[in-house]
């Protein structure tokens, strides 16, 4: 078991002050979408608006926390809902299960023994089960910020691309998303030292960039990003 790295009380205001990002959010969730199956674990849910979209769709659901506040705030906000279930997992985790996906947003950055996680992540999935994962891009983007809250690294297509295979786990889709995104990261966090939260600027660039940055990215696959999104399978056989 591993201890939950970086300051948790900032991971959940962060994770709070940027719920009013709608659009950005929407985006990440429509990504994992094709690979939920019927059955899929969300890793790190935060407060649960991903798995509030995926709702939309899916039968049944697992979300997971490793924070004790975090995972209360699941436990009230799905109470009520029969098709989720809400439970504590650490990663890496010797634990085993059958689902049909699992989806990592912005998590496997806070593992410190990335390919550990990779690997119990496969245990959590029925052979050829999908891992679907973003992470954040580019090791010159880090920032005080990205430390302060636990990230460990940030990875490139290649970084990913090798714990991925490392982890036993074949690459299916791997690309950057979001360059406007980076850019505005580096001069935010690593140039000006801010963190990201609600306001103005977060809520404009929500409305205005992030509908565009998807029609454009529905035909052009960016050569840099703000992240990595990653499609890999377990092994079949």
């Amino acid at each position: 078991m591993q201890e939950i790295a970086g300051d948790t009380h900032l991971q959940s205001r962060v994770l709070e002050d940027l719920s009013d990002a709608v659009n950005y959010q929407r985006w990440l969730a429509d990504l994992a979408l094709p690979y939920l199956g019927s059955h899929p674990i969300e890793l790190g849910s935060g407060i649960g608006d991903y798995a509030a979209t995926w709702l939309r769709t899916v039968p049944r659901l697992t979300v997971s926390e490793a924070d004790d506040s975090r995972l209360k705030g699941l436990v009230e906000r799905f109470a009520d809902d029969v098709r989720v279930d809400v439970r504590t997992l650490f990663l890496p985790t010797t634990e085993r299960a059958e689902h049909s996906a699992a989806v990592a947003l912005n998590v496997l950055e806070h593992i410190e023994d990335d390919v550990a996680g990779l690997r119990s992540i496969g245990g959590l999935l029925r052979a050829g089960g999908a891992v679907v994962l973003i992470v954040p891009a580019f090791p010159a983007a880090m920032s005080r910020f990205d430390r302060t809250i636990g990230h460990f690294r940030r990875y490139t297509v290649a970084s990913l691309r090798g714990a991925l295979i490392a982890a036993g786990l074949t690459v299916e889709r791997i690309h950057y998303i979001n360059p406007i995104g980076l850019m505005g990261w580096f001069v935010a966090c690593r140039t000006l030292r801010l963190a990201p939260h609600d306001g103005l600027l977060v809520r404009a660039y929500d409305r205005m960039v992030v509908p565009l940055a998807r029609r454009l990215e529905r035909s052009w696959q960016p050569p840099f990003g703000q992240s990595v999104f990653a499609v890999a399978r377990t092994p079949t056989g």
